[in-house]
Protein backbone atom coordinates (compact mmCIF):
# COMPACT_ATOMS: atom_id res chain seq x y z
CA UNK A 1 0.00 0.00 0.00
CA UNK A 2 1.45 3.62 -1.30
CA UNK A 3 1.70 5.87 1.92
CA UNK A 4 2.74 8.94 0.31
CA UNK A 5 2.61 9.71 -4.02
CA UNK A 6 2.28 13.14 -5.56
CA UNK A 7 -1.76 13.06 -6.50
CA UNK A 8 -2.37 13.83 -10.67
CA UNK A 9 -5.08 16.41 -10.89
CA UNK A 10 -8.18 14.76 -12.04
CA UNK A 11 -8.52 17.05 -15.69
CA UNK A 12 -5.96 18.85 -17.28
CA UNK A 13 -7.91 21.79 -17.93
CA UNK A 14 -8.40 24.71 -15.36
CA UNK A 15 -12.07 26.65 -16.14
CA UNK A 16 -11.71 30.69 -15.90
CA UNK A 17 -15.21 31.30 -16.25
CA UNK A 18 -16.62 30.48 -19.74
CA UNK A 19 -13.00 30.48 -21.19
CA UNK A 20 -11.47 26.86 -20.70
CA UNK A 21 -7.78 26.88 -20.63
CA UNK A 22 -5.63 23.75 -20.24
CA UNK A 23 -2.95 22.96 -17.81
CA UNK A 24 -0.39 22.25 -20.17
CA UNK A 25 -1.02 25.46 -22.09
CA UNK A 26 -1.23 27.27 -18.91
CA UNK A 27 2.44 26.05 -17.68
CA UNK A 28 3.92 27.11 -21.37
CA UNK A 29 2.23 30.81 -21.52
CA UNK A 30 3.81 31.17 -17.63
CA UNK A 31 6.98 29.92 -18.94
CA UNK A 32 7.60 31.90 -22.06
CA UNK A 33 6.75 35.10 -19.96
CA UNK A 34 9.28 33.89 -17.39
CA UNK A 35 12.12 33.84 -19.79
CA UNK A 36 11.47 36.63 -21.53
CA UNK A 37 11.06 39.06 -17.99
CA UNK A 38 14.92 37.44 -16.87
CA UNK A 39 15.79 37.74 -20.78
CA UNK A 40 14.79 41.50 -20.50
CA UNK A 41 16.70 41.78 -17.38
CA UNK A 42 19.85 40.77 -18.67
CA UNK A 43 20.30 42.31 -21.73
CA UNK A 44 19.64 45.45 -20.27
CA UNK A 45 22.46 44.62 -17.65
CA UNK A 46 24.46 43.91 -20.74
CA UNK A 47 24.43 46.75 -22.22
CA UNK A 48 21.09 46.70 -24.76
CA UNK A 49 18.02 48.35 -25.27
CA UNK A 50 15.31 47.54 -23.14
CA UNK A 51 12.62 46.23 -24.96
CA UNK A 52 14.73 44.25 -27.53
CA UNK A 53 13.97 40.49 -25.54
CA UNK A 54 9.73 41.20 -26.31
CA UNK A 55 10.35 42.35 -29.90
CA UNK A 56 12.65 39.22 -30.88
CA UNK A 57 10.06 36.98 -28.95
CA UNK A 58 7.88 38.15 -31.61
CA UNK A 59 9.17 36.16 -34.13
CA UNK A 60 11.29 33.14 -31.70
CA UNK A 61 7.98 32.30 -29.52
CA UNK A 62 5.94 31.36 -32.86
CA UNK A 63 8.96 29.58 -34.49
CA UNK A 64 9.94 27.28 -31.01
CA UNK A 65 6.34 25.87 -30.81
CA UNK A 66 6.43 25.02 -34.14
CA UNK A 67 9.70 23.23 -34.13
CA UNK A 68 9.08 21.59 -30.88
CA UNK A 69 5.87 20.43 -32.27
CA UNK A 70 7.42 19.16 -35.48
CA UNK A 71 9.93 17.18 -33.72
CA UNK A 72 7.89 15.63 -31.73
CA UNK A 73 5.43 14.25 -34.49
CA UNK A 74 8.45 13.46 -36.24
CA UNK A 75 10.42 11.61 -33.47
CA UNK A 76 7.22 9.79 -32.02
CA UNK A 77 4.90 9.17 -35.35
CA UNK A 78 2.87 6.37 -34.13
CA UNK A 79 -0.44 8.45 -33.07
CA UNK A 80 -0.63 10.43 -35.86
CA UNK A 81 0.34 8.23 -38.67
CA UNK A 82 0.29 4.79 -37.23
CA UNK A 83 -2.00 2.16 -37.30
CA UNK A 84 -5.13 3.88 -35.70
CA UNK A 85 -3.66 6.87 -35.92
CA UNK A 86 -5.51 10.42 -36.49
CA UNK A 87 -2.80 12.32 -38.43
CA UNK A 88 -5.15 15.87 -37.02
CA UNK A 89 -3.64 15.01 -34.12
CA UNK A 90 -0.65 16.27 -35.07
CA UNK A 91 -1.98 20.18 -34.97
CA UNK A 92 -3.74 19.30 -31.02
CA UNK A 93 -0.56 21.52 -29.84
CA UNK A 94 -2.76 21.63 -26.40
CA UNK A 95 -2.78 17.95 -25.82
CA UNK A 96 0.91 18.20 -24.97
CA UNK A 97 3.88 16.98 -27.17
CA UNK A 98 6.36 19.53 -27.98
CA UNK A 99 10.43 18.28 -28.40
CA UNK A 100 12.53 21.12 -26.84
CA UNK A 101 15.11 19.82 -29.64
CA UNK A 102 12.91 21.77 -32.30
CA UNK A 103 12.09 24.30 -30.44
CA UNK A 104 15.49 25.45 -29.64
CA UNK A 105 16.39 24.96 -32.89
CA UNK A 106 13.44 26.30 -35.06
CA UNK A 107 13.28 28.97 -32.04
CA UNK A 108 17.15 29.65 -32.86
CA UNK A 109 15.84 30.35 -36.58
CA UNK A 110 13.01 32.82 -35.45
CA UNK A 111 15.77 34.92 -32.97
CA UNK A 112 18.46 35.29 -35.67
CA UNK A 113 15.83 37.00 -37.74
CA UNK A 114 14.79 39.13 -35.21
CA UNK A 115 18.62 40.05 -34.31
CA UNK A 116 18.74 40.59 -37.81
CA UNK A 117 15.89 42.85 -38.46
CA UNK A 118 17.30 44.67 -34.90
CA UNK A 119 21.17 44.68 -35.76
CA UNK A 120 22.22 42.73 -33.12
CA UNK A 121 24.70 40.02 -32.07
CA UNK A 122 22.63 36.56 -31.87
CA UNK A 123 25.36 34.98 -29.85
CA UNK A 124 24.78 37.99 -27.21
CA UNK A 125 21.50 37.68 -27.12
CA UNK A 126 21.36 33.94 -26.48
CA UNK A 127 23.73 34.31 -23.37
CA UNK A 128 21.04 36.77 -22.01
CA UNK A 129 17.99 34.24 -22.70
CA UNK A 130 20.12 31.13 -21.38
CA UNK A 131 18.80 30.91 -17.74
CA UNK A 132 15.49 32.31 -18.75
CA UNK A 133 14.91 29.78 -21.37
CA UNK A 134 15.69 26.92 -18.83
CA UNK A 135 13.77 27.78 -16.39
CA UNK A 136 10.86 28.40 -18.65
CA UNK A 137 11.44 24.37 -19.61
CA UNK A 138 11.41 23.77 -15.71
CA UNK A 139 7.56 25.68 -15.49
CA UNK A 140 6.76 24.22 -18.75
CA UNK A 141 7.20 20.26 -17.89
CA UNK A 142 4.19 20.76 -14.91
CA UNK A 143 2.30 20.41 -18.02
CA UNK A 144 3.42 17.03 -18.23
CA UNK A 145 1.79 16.28 -14.82
CA UNK A 146 -1.50 18.16 -15.31
CA UNK A 147 -1.72 15.92 -18.67
CA UNK A 148 -0.49 13.04 -16.49
CA UNK A 149 2.16 11.80 -19.59
CA UNK A 150 6.03 11.26 -19.53
CA UNK A 151 6.62 9.51 -16.76
CA UNK A 152 9.07 7.10 -15.43
CA UNK A 153 8.97 3.70 -14.05
CA UNK A 154 6.54 2.06 -11.48
CA UNK A 155 8.17 3.25 -8.28
CA UNK A 156 6.69 3.14 -4.28
CA UNK A 157 9.27 6.16 -3.31
CA UNK A 158 7.20 8.44 -1.42
CA UNK A 159 7.34 11.54 -3.85
CA UNK A 160 6.01 8.81 -6.77
CA UNK A 161 3.20 10.10 -8.79
CA UNK A 162 0.12 8.76 -9.20
CA UNK A 163 -1.25 7.91 -12.23
CA UNK A 164 -5.24 6.95 -12.99
CA UNK A 165 -5.78 3.88 -15.49
CA UNK A 166 -7.03 6.05 -18.22
CA UNK A 167 -3.27 7.23 -18.85
CA UNK A 168 -1.39 4.21 -17.46
CA UNK A 169 0.83 3.13 -20.56
CA UNK A 170 2.23 0.14 -18.71
CA UNK A 171 -0.97 -1.44 -17.41
CA UNK A 172 -4.08 0.70 -18.74
CA UNK A 173 -7.20 0.41 -17.01
CA UNK A 174 -5.01 0.40 -13.82
CA UNK A 175 -3.68 3.19 -11.41
CA UNK A 176 -0.35 3.23 -10.22
CA UNK A 177 2.39 4.88 -9.09
CA UNK A 178 5.57 5.89 -11.24
CA UNK A 179 8.83 8.40 -11.00
CA UNK A 180 7.42 11.92 -11.73
CA UNK A 181 10.62 12.00 -14.40
CA UNK A 182 8.85 15.63 -15.07
CA UNK A 183 9.64 16.36 -11.38
CA UNK A 184 12.95 15.43 -11.82
CA UNK A 185 13.49 17.27 -15.07
CA UNK A 186 12.23 20.66 -13.85
CA UNK A 187 14.57 20.98 -10.18
CA UNK A 188 17.21 19.91 -13.14
CA UNK A 189 16.50 23.06 -15.37
CA UNK A 190 16.55 24.83 -12.24
CA UNK A 191 20.24 23.53 -11.08
CA UNK A 192 21.58 24.40 -14.57
CA UNK A 193 20.09 27.80 -14.75
CA UNK A 194 21.37 28.76 -11.16
CA UNK A 195 24.71 27.16 -12.62
CA UNK A 196 24.67 29.47 -16.04
CA UNK A 197 23.85 32.42 -13.73
CA UNK A 198 27.05 31.99 -11.52
CA UNK A 199 29.40 31.13 -14.29
CA UNK A 200 28.46 33.94 -16.32
CA UNK A 201 29.28 36.22 -13.47
CA UNK A 202 32.24 34.61 -12.02
CA UNK A 203 33.99 34.29 -15.91
CA UNK A 204 32.18 36.98 -17.86
CA UNK A 205 31.03 34.34 -20.28
CA UNK A 206 30.24 36.33 -23.94
CA UNK A 207 29.82 34.62 -27.48
CA UNK A 208 27.36 32.49 -26.61
CA UNK A 209 29.72 30.35 -24.82
CA UNK A 210 26.72 30.87 -21.48
CA UNK A 211 24.12 29.38 -24.15
CA UNK A 212 26.06 26.61 -24.78
CA UNK A 213 26.55 25.79 -21.02
CA UNK A 214 23.36 25.64 -20.40
CA UNK A 215 22.58 23.19 -23.47
CA UNK A 216 25.28 21.42 -22.45
CA UNK A 217 24.13 21.14 -18.46
CA UNK A 218 20.27 20.22 -19.41
CA UNK A 219 21.58 17.14 -21.99
CA UNK A 220 23.55 15.81 -19.33
CA UNK A 221 20.33 15.74 -17.17
CA UNK A 222 17.94 14.44 -20.22
CA UNK A 223 20.50 11.93 -21.24
CA UNK A 224 19.47 9.99 -17.62
CA UNK A 225 15.70 10.84 -17.40
CA UNK A 226 15.18 9.93 -20.86
CA UNK A 227 16.05 6.55 -19.93
CA UNK A 228 13.53 6.53 -16.74
CA UNK A 229 10.61 7.36 -18.87
CA UNK A 230 8.61 4.74 -20.05
CA UNK A 231 6.48 6.44 -22.86
CA UNK A 232 6.67 5.34 -26.27
CA UNK A 233 9.51 6.56 -28.41
CA UNK A 234 11.77 5.45 -31.57
CA UNK A 235 14.97 3.57 -30.94
CA UNK A 236 17.98 3.30 -32.53
CA UNK A 237 20.61 0.81 -32.01
CA UNK A 238 19.05 -0.08 -28.89
CA UNK A 239 18.64 3.52 -27.62
CA UNK A 240 16.25 6.20 -27.32
CA UNK A 241 16.60 8.65 -29.84
CA UNK A 242 16.28 11.30 -27.37
CA UNK A 243 19.29 9.91 -26.34
CA UNK A 244 21.38 10.24 -28.87
CA UNK A 245 19.95 13.78 -29.48
CA UNK A 246 21.36 14.24 -26.00
CA UNK A 247 24.94 13.14 -26.59
CA UNK A 248 25.40 15.35 -29.84
CA UNK A 249 23.86 17.71 -28.88
CA UNK A 250 26.35 17.57 -25.46
CA UNK A 251 29.68 17.48 -27.65
CA UNK A 252 28.49 20.28 -30.09
CA UNK A 253 27.82 22.36 -27.21
CA UNK A 254 31.26 21.47 -25.31
CA UNK A 255 33.19 22.23 -28.34
CA UNK A 256 31.63 25.44 -29.06
CA UNK A 257 32.53 26.45 -25.54
CA UNK A 258 36.12 25.61 -26.41
CA UNK A 259 36.23 27.32 -29.83
CA UNK A 260 34.66 30.31 -29.05
CA UNK A 261 37.03 31.04 -26.07
CA UNK A 262 40.24 30.91 -28.31
CA UNK A 263 38.82 33.02 -31.06
CA UNK A 264 36.28 35.37 -29.08
CA UNK A 265 37.74 35.89 -25.40
CA UNK A 266 35.84 37.80 -23.13
CA UNK A 267 32.63 39.40 -23.75
CA UNK A 268 30.65 41.66 -25.93
CA UNK A 269 31.41 45.06 -25.89
CA UNK A 270 28.12 46.89 -24.25
CA UNK A 271 27.91 49.47 -27.58
CA UNK A 272 27.80 46.28 -29.63
CA UNK A 273 24.20 45.47 -28.61
CA UNK A 274 22.30 48.57 -28.86
CA UNK A 275 21.68 47.85 -32.67
CA UNK A 276 20.02 49.62 -35.51
CA UNK A 277 16.21 50.49 -35.55
CA UNK A 278 14.79 51.31 -38.92
CA UNK A 279 11.76 53.67 -39.81
CA UNK A 280 8.08 52.26 -39.52
CA UNK A 281 8.17 52.34 -43.25
CA UNK A 282 11.04 50.07 -43.74
CA UNK A 283 9.98 47.55 -41.12
CA UNK A 284 9.01 45.21 -43.25
CA UNK A 285 12.26 44.83 -45.11
CA UNK A 286 15.04 42.85 -43.58
CA UNK A 287 17.45 43.96 -41.39
CA UNK A 288 21.16 44.40 -43.28
CA UNK A 289 24.08 45.45 -41.53
CA UNK A 290 26.24 46.47 -44.05
CA UNK A 291 23.59 48.76 -45.49
CA UNK A 292 23.05 50.49 -42.38
CA UNK A 293 26.65 51.11 -42.06
CA UNK A 294 26.68 53.07 -45.26
CA UNK A 295 23.38 55.00 -44.86
CA UNK A 296 25.09 56.11 -41.25
CA UNK A 297 28.33 57.01 -43.20
CA UNK A 298 26.08 58.73 -46.34
CA UNK A 299 25.10 60.99 -43.63
CA UNK A 300 28.08 61.59 -41.77
CA UNK A 301 29.34 62.90 -44.95
CA UNK A 302 25.91 64.62 -45.88
CA UNK A 303 26.68 66.73 -42.46
CA UNK A 304 29.90 67.59 -43.25
CA UNK A 305 29.21 69.10 -46.71
CA UNK A 306 25.90 71.00 -45.08
CA UNK A 307 28.70 72.38 -42.42
CA UNK A 308 31.23 72.77 -45.31
CA UNK A 309 28.80 75.40 -47.33
CA UNK A 310 27.67 77.19 -44.08
CA UNK A 311 31.37 78.01 -42.95
CA UNK A 312 31.59 79.32 -46.76
CA UNK A 313 28.85 81.37 -46.98
CA UNK A 314 29.40 82.99 -43.26
CA UNK A 315 33.01 83.25 -44.88
CA UNK A 316 31.86 85.07 -47.78
CA UNK A 317 29.42 87.36 -45.53
CA UNK A 318 32.11 88.58 -43.37
CA UNK A 319 34.57 89.61 -46.57
CA UNK A 320 31.90 91.51 -47.81
CA UNK A 321 31.42 93.31 -44.47
CA UNK A 322 34.60 94.00 -44.58
CA UNK A 323 34.97 95.58 -48.01
CA UNK A 324 31.86 98.04 -46.75
CA UNK A 325 33.49 99.37 -43.23
CA UNK A 326 36.46 101.38 -45.05
CA UNK A 327 34.17 102.79 -47.69
CA UNK A 328 31.61 103.65 -44.61
CA UNK A 329 34.28 105.19 -42.97
CA UNK A 330 35.82 107.22 -45.69
CA UNK A 331 32.25 108.82 -46.82
CA UNK A 332 32.08 109.94 -42.77
CA UNK A 333 35.38 111.55 -43.02
CA UNK A 334 34.11 114.07 -46.08
CA UNK A 335 34.14 117.24 -44.61
CA UNK A 336 30.43 118.76 -45.38
CA UNK A 337 29.44 122.81 -44.58
CA UNK A 338 26.11 122.25 -42.32
CA UNK A 339 25.22 125.86 -42.97
CA UNK A 340 24.81 125.19 -46.61
CA UNK A 341 23.12 121.82 -46.32
CA UNK A 342 20.67 123.49 -43.51
CA UNK A 343 19.52 126.21 -45.54
CA UNK A 344 19.39 123.98 -49.04
CA UNK A 345 16.76 121.44 -46.64
CA UNK A 346 14.75 124.86 -45.89
CA UNK A 347 14.28 126.03 -49.63
CA UNK A 348 13.55 122.75 -50.78
CA UNK A 349 11.30 122.50 -48.27
CA UNK A 350 9.46 126.06 -48.64
CA UNK A 351 9.80 125.54 -52.64
CA UNK A 352 5.70 123.64 -52.47
CA UNK A 353 5.03 126.24 -50.44
CA UNK A 354 5.79 129.20 -52.72
CA UNK A 355 4.68 127.64 -55.46
CA UNK A 356 1.30 127.08 -54.01
CA UNK A 357 1.29 130.53 -52.93
CA UNK A 358 1.44 131.60 -56.68
CA UNK A 359 -0.66 130.04 -58.06
CA UNK A 360 -3.52 130.52 -55.23
CA UNK A 361 -5.78 134.08 -55.57
CA UNK A 362 -4.94 136.78 -52.42
CA UNK A 363 -8.07 135.86 -50.00
CA UNK A 364 -6.85 139.12 -48.21
CA UNK A 365 -7.07 141.80 -51.31
CA UNK A 366 -10.56 140.27 -51.87
CA UNK A 367 -11.67 141.03 -48.50
CA UNK A 368 -10.10 144.76 -48.42
CA UNK A 369 -12.31 145.15 -52.11
CA UNK A 370 -15.43 144.18 -50.12
CA UNK A 371 -15.15 146.84 -47.06
CA UNK A 372 -14.82 149.83 -49.25
CA UNK A 373 -17.59 152.23 -49.49
CA UNK A 374 -19.52 151.50 -52.81
CA UNK A 375 -19.20 155.96 -53.34
CA UNK A 376 -15.52 155.55 -53.05
CA UNK A 377 -15.59 153.81 -55.98
CA UNK A 378 -17.10 156.44 -58.27
CA UNK A 379 -16.11 158.65 -60.02
CA UNK A 380 -15.46 162.56 -58.88
CA UNK A 381 -18.60 164.88 -60.17
CA UNK A 382 -16.88 167.51 -62.53
CA UNK A 383 -19.67 170.09 -62.61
Amino acid sequence: MDLAFIPSPSRGQIDLGPIPLRGYALCIILGVVLAIWLGERRWVARGGRAGTVGDIAVWMVPFGLVGGRIYHVITTPGPYFGDGGDPMQAFAVWKGGLGIWGAIALGAVGAWIGCRRRGIPLPALADALAPGIVLAQAVGRWGNWFNQELYGRETDVPWAVKIDGDHNVIDPGQAGTFHPTFLYESLWCIGVAALVIWADRRFKLGHGRAFALYVAGYTVGRFWIEYMRVDDAEHVLGMRLNNWTAILVFVGAIAYIWISARTHPGREEPATLQGHYREPDDADEPYDADEADEEVADAEVADTKEADAKDADTKVAEDAKATREPEDAESATDPVDADTDSDAVVAADAAPDVVRAADEPDADADADAERTPSAARKPADKG
